[in-house]
């Protein structure tokens, strides 16, 4: 442990649970703070759905391939040691997704410039006028869950009326965007995000389109060679800031004693603990499942992870394959001389195989795989000992049956996928911080 890291007498025993992003983010403020931090991981592996994923040469991002929101990343590093510019390289992307429609027109969406997606979208019909008004009305939406819910936790009993009123409001997305958009294909634009995670429009709340705001205004933004590089950086900074990393060793629920959070309970024993956080699907710790019965994980789709060699289509960071199913290229990762890394993701009513399927698209590059790994979404739940897709939206009582930063149980905090609004770098390193926050300094 290094000096700076070297717990103080008002120092704290957190046990973090969960080896994923939410919790390595978690344990690196906390230990920042000044605390004894130590993080439990299931597996013999740290970054849940941010670790890579190999093969013959052939490296893929397991999960997510972008981030929006890059100023939570380097808030992260700037608060627990070198900045983000000096570990990796964050490369903003001029296409955020391609997508092309059954109708075979195509928008290629820019993100980060109010004037580049009005020019695409007057192309793809003149609907530029009709779009930057839907992302325009949630500038101020914006503006108050990220002061309000996504940067301070939220009291619904204290909560400004404005911020209330947002969270418990009726309105669906699906309702929205109907009434906003005549053109069936603004309505898939707007709300891709959502469908390619699983969720039923009807019960998204019309708030979360939000996120159309975050692509048009902050951007896209990925790693040369794919996300998964953040691992690796992050599991070094776990050994500087002096966090004990203690592998496949499955926390099996919370030990309260009078009243609160005194241990963690292990196969191979209790590691004793002032303070709990949950960096996994609170449903696998007893103690927290009660707390969160009404709510239900979101469902990964099916992923396939190619390697192709020789000369395939030029297409940009991602291509959005509109239709039932619904198919996601997603390029990026890292492949041997002469060779590409492809994950192609599924969803939907997926009766063949995606290669199969994207060859309907005139896309085919079945001849060309040389290396392939698929996993269904029980393989994906088992390898990462839940849905780092976090919570499905229910309707607007989910926001108030989700747990997190704080829990029902004192002492026990809830960080990761499964206490923010949304899956993502964005959302989850947020809630890591609200987490660093409610806890507070040594």
């Amino acid at each position: 442990m290094t000096p700076e890291a070297r717990p103080g007498a008002g120092s704290k025993r957190i046990v973090v649970v969960g080896g994923g992003f939410g919790g390595m983010a978690s344990a690196l403020r906390l230990a920042k703070l000044g605390h004894e931090v130590t993080l439990l991981e299931g597996s013999a592996a740290l970054g849940g759905a941010l670790a890579p994923i190999s093969a013959d040469g052939f490296t893929w991002d397991s999960g997510a391939a972008t981030t929006l929101l890059p100023a939570v990343l380097r808030d992260l590093f700037r608060k627990t040691g070198r900045p983000l510019e000096r570990e990796v390289d964050l490369i903003p992307l001029d296409v955020i997704r391609e997508h092309r429609f059954e109708d075979r027109s195509v928008l290629r969406l820019p993100g980060g410039s109010r004037a580049a997606q009005l020019d695409a979208f007057d192309q793809l019909g003149g609907f530029g006028s009709s779009w930057s008004a839907y992302v325009d009305a949630h500038a101020e939406t914006w503006e108050v869950l990220r002061r309000g819910y996504l940067e301070q936790a939220w009291d619904p009993a204290l909560a400004p009326r404005g911020l209330t009123d947002l969270l418990t409001s009726r309105e669906m997305l699906h309702k929205l965007l109907r009434g906003v958009f005549k053109d069936e294909r603004l309505r898939l634009v707007a709300s891709h995000p959502f469908v390619i995670d699983g969720h039923d429009l009807r019960n998204v709340p019309a708030w979360m389109g939000v996120t159309s705001y975050l692509e048009q205004t902050f951007g896209a933004w990925t790693i040369d060679g794919g996300l998964s590089a953040l691992e690796a950086v992050l599991t070094e900074r776990l050994t500087t800031r002096g966090v004990t990393v203690v592998r496949e060793t499955t926390a099996l629920d919370v030990v309260v004693r009078e009243g609160r959070a005194a241990a963690v309970r292990t196969q191979l024993g209790e590691i004793d603990a002032d303070a709990v956080v949950c960096a996994i699907d609170p449903r696998r710790l007893p103690v927290l499942a009660s707390f969160v019965r009404r709510t239900m994980p979101a469902i990964p789709p099916v992923i396939s992870h190619v390697g192709l060699e020789g000369d395939v289509p030029d297409l940009p960071h991602e291509v959005v394959l509109h239709g039932d199913p619904m198919l996601v290229i997603r390029r990026g990762g890292q492949a041997p001389p002469g060779c590409t890394a492809w994950t192609v993701v599924g969803r939907g009513k997926l009766a063949e195989d995606v290669l199969r399927a994207l060859a309907r698209h005139k896309i085919d590059v079945r001849s060309q795989v040389v290396s392939r790994i698929d996993r269904t979404p029980r393989d994906l739940v088992d390898a990462w000992g839940g849905s780092p897709l976090g919570v499905l939206w229910q309707g607007r009582q989910t926001v108030r049956d989700r747990l997190g930063p704080t829990t029902p149980v004192p002492g026990v905090y809830a960080a990761g996928a499964h206490a923010t609004p949304g899956a993502g770098l964005p959302f989850v390193g947020l809630s890591a911080a609200l987490v660093a926050a409610e806890i507070g300094a040594a």
